[in-house]
């Protein structure tokens, strides 16, 4: 058997595949149909510090190849996170990462020295990406605030941290080094794409909220794009989130230079979808010969524009040094 474990930082795991926040709900709702304690890790939705009710309806629209949702963070605070679902969480056996967002640099702080030392709680999860609330992506487009915000948690408590962006900046891995230079044992990459859905016959936006992020296969090949350009900008370990669905996501990115991913929407149609890759990934390491899930990650070869940035990607300006684009 190969090895499946995984180190991301200070967090170890016993295999790369974790479930995404926001999907899993507090995982009870996954019983009888997730063998929870195999995950890698488990993620429960976004905490913030007071209590939120969310954004108001609809929240959530499909569309051809995934879902907007504009949820808002609607939450119990920490206090009710604590209270009622930490003790189950932490029955499980299995790492808890817990996703914190706060509205200024001292909550985030505030909110990871309540978690630190909480039995169960394996690291925290900054979502400082979080495009359905207001502020909720300042810390994650700014470079200054990231590093701060990350930083400043780092300093005080001793959880394993991990930062997640977003995809709705112009040079994500920039954002990543920020990142890393504040102590990130990990960054999550990516959230959700800002996009809006529309009724044309009463001429409304069809989210409560207009806007909302977009998940699921649609995005799968941005989500690529970005652990591929951040995976080599940074030493730090990346966790890849985005589309994944099956055997072959998780592959694609684990070569592409993910040492471990999350699956989000593919929760609500196909809950089973992480046993399933599970029980398949030992024999697709073996297919490529290797012994651990290590042995795979970054190990991407022959792309062409090897090291493609987000600064040659803007077309029709002196900065272009090599076409994205095959010849037609």
């Amino acid at each position: 058997m190969p090895d499946l474990s995984i180190e991301l930082g200070r967090l170890r795991l016993s295999n790369p595949i974790m479930v995404a926040s926001g999907t899993f709900g507090y995982a009870r709702e996954m019983q009888g149909l997730v063998e929870l304690r195999r995950l890698g890790a488990i993620l429960p939705k976004t905490i913030t510090k007071e209590p939120r009710l969310g954004n108001a309806p609809w929240r959530t629209v499909e569309t051809a190849a995934g879902m907007l949702n504009s949820i808002g963070l609607d939450n119990d605070g920490i206090n009710g996170f604590l209270e009622h679902h930490l003790p189950y969480l932490r029955s499980l056996g299995t790492p808890i990462v817990v996703s914190i967002a706060g509205r200024s640099q001292e909550e985030f702080i505030e909110l990871a020295q309540r978690l630190d030392g909480q039995p169960g709680v394996a690291a925290v999860e900054l979502n400082i990406s979080c495009p359905n609330v207001s502020g909720g992506v300042d810390f994650g487009t700014d470079r200054q605030l990231c590093r701060g915000v990350v930083a400043g948690v780092r300093e005080s408590c001793s959880l394993p941290v991990i930062a997640k962006l977003t995809p709705n900046v112009t040079d994500i891995a920039a954002l990543a080094k920020a990142a890393e230079e504040g102590g990130a044992d990990a960054i999550s990459l990516i959230n959700t794409c800002l996009g809006m859905a529309v009724d044309w016959r009463r001429r409304r936006p069809l989210l409560g909220n207009v806007l909302g992020g977009l998940s699921g296969p649609a995005i799968k090949p941005i989500a690529l794009r970005a652990v591929y350009q951040v995976s080599r900008a940074v030493r730090t370990p990346v966790i890849g989130i985005g589309g994944i669905a099956t055997l072959d996501d998780v592959m694609e990115f684990l070569v592409t230079g993910a040492s471990a991913v999350q699956l989000g929407t593919v929760n609500y149609y196909r809950p089973t979808a992480s046993m399933e890759i599970l029980d398949a990934l030992p024999a697709a390491l073996d297919e490529l010969g290797a012994a651990s899930v290590r042995d795979i990650v970054g190990t991407l070869g022959g792309a062409r524009g090897l090291g493609l940035g987000t600064r040659d990607l803007r077309i029709g300006t002196e900065e272009q040094t090599t076409s994205p684009f095959p010849e037609s």
